[in-house]
Formats: structure tokens, C-alpha cells, sequence
């Protein structure tokens, strides 16, 4: 990829797939963005739901098609991807700072040996 591919290439809401020239904001996070449409409808939803039961809710796929959401699939996998690249850098700066395997698996909900095997880059 070019420099100037680079700054041609457009970002989408990780959560309703506008391009960042359709919407008034984007924030990006790790390995995600949303824009300010969908902080909007997250905000109404948590507002809507405070003292009743927690339910998943996905309302933008009701307005797509399946060609639509089929076409969304690869930045939905492209953020995931990203999000396992930020992780493993997190990683690495923990181990550079000497944190050990059994305290990053412990912050993963993992053993001591599943971090290493999945981090450490040695097989």
C-alpha cells in the first residue's frame, strides 16, 4: 500500500458500516471505531434498559440487506484482527517490562501456558 492509498482509505463504524465520510464523527478505539450515530443509539438503548434485564441488540441489521451485511463481514474481521494485533503488542510491553506469563495469563482469563503458547512467538 502506497502513502497515498493510505490516506485514500475510508473508516467504517465497526457497529452500522458508514464510512467516516457519512457520518458527522468517528472515534476510533483499539482496533474499533464508532461513530457518533451509533454513541447516540447506545446511549438511548442504556437509558431505555436501566432496572431491566440486559438484552443483545443489534437494531442495524434489521435496515440491511444480506448483501449489505455480507459486505460488512471483512472489516468486522478486519477489526478483530486488529484487536489481536493491539493485544499482542500489550503483551510484548509486558513482557518487556518483566511481567510474567502466569500474571498476563491471570488478566486473560487463561493459563500461565495458554498466554505463551499464544503470545511468546516461539513454538
Amino acid at each position: 500500500m502506497t502513502s497515498t492509498d493510505a490516506l485514500d482509505e475510508i473508516a467504517h463504524c465497526s457497529f452500522c458500516g458508514q464510512p467516516d465520510t457519512k457520518v458527522e464523527k468517528l472515534v476510533a478505539g483499539p482496533g474499533v471505531y464508532i461513530c457518533n450515530e451509533c454513541v447516540a443509539l447506545a446511549a438511548s438503548i442504556i437509558d431505555g434498559t436501566i432496572g431491566s434485564p440486559a438484552r443483545p441488540r443489534t437494531p442495524v441489521w434489521e435496515s440491511m440487506t444480506g448483501d449489505e451485511m455480507l459486505s460488512h463481514i471483512p472489516r468486522v474481521a478486519a477489526h478483530i484482527e486488529q484487536a489481536e494485533a493491539d493485544l499482542r503488542s500489550w503483551v510484548q510491553e509486558l513482557r518487556r517490562r518483566g511481567v510474567t506469563w502466569t500474571r498476563i495469563g491471570e488478566a486473560l482469563g487463561i493459563t500461565r501456558q495458554s498466554a505463551w503458547e499464544r503470545f511468546s512467538g516461539e513454538e
